[in-house]
């Protein structure tokens, strides 16, 4: 895939249904492992799911959030809820993180999750929440691709 991109990681793509254990461990779809075992960043992200960055990823978000005026309201709101709840977290040898007890909350997460690819980053989602959100994007996803994407050709 990364010959696709010039060169650039691999996207972070698919739908993986592991199970978080007693502890809060996830273990990471083995897709996804190389790209997060130097280290990534677990932080909420939109619709109550956790974003997983790869910490270039964050890197790069937080030079972006970081151009916007320190004067705009609404600015200050995202960067503090962004960075207030990450943690810097790097996988074990068996590929698991651990998910803290606040961003498990934030998420709804219960011992059924959906791990999916979304291009740059990787979102944990509860199970039924995730399908919840499936079936109700589904119905539009056609209708707005030509919106979303205007010279996007099928």
């Amino acid at each position: 895939m990364s010959e696709l991109f010039g060169g650039s990681p691999s996207l972070l793509l698919g739908t993986y249904t592991p199970r978080l254990d007693e502890k809060g461990r996830l273990i990471l779809p083995a897709k996804f492992r190389a790209q997060l075992a130097p280290g990534l960043v677990m932080t909420r992200g939109q619709e109550r799911c956790l974003f997983l960055l790869p910490m270039d990823e964050f890197r790069r978000m937080y030079e972006q959030i970081r151009q916007a005026p320190v004067t705009s309201k609404q600015a200050r709101d995202y960067l503090r809820v962004f960075l207030s709840g990450a943690s810097d977290e790097m996988p074990d040898k068996q590929g698991r993180i651990s998910i803290p007890a606040n961003l498990r909350e934030y998420a709804g997460l219960g011992r059924d999750v959906a791990v999916i690819g979304a291009g740059t980053r990787v979102e944990i989602w509860d199970a039924p929440s995730w399908d919840a959100y499936l079936a109700e994007q589904e119905a539009g996803y056609a209708d707005t691709a030509e919106e979303v994407l205007p010279n996007l050709r099928f």
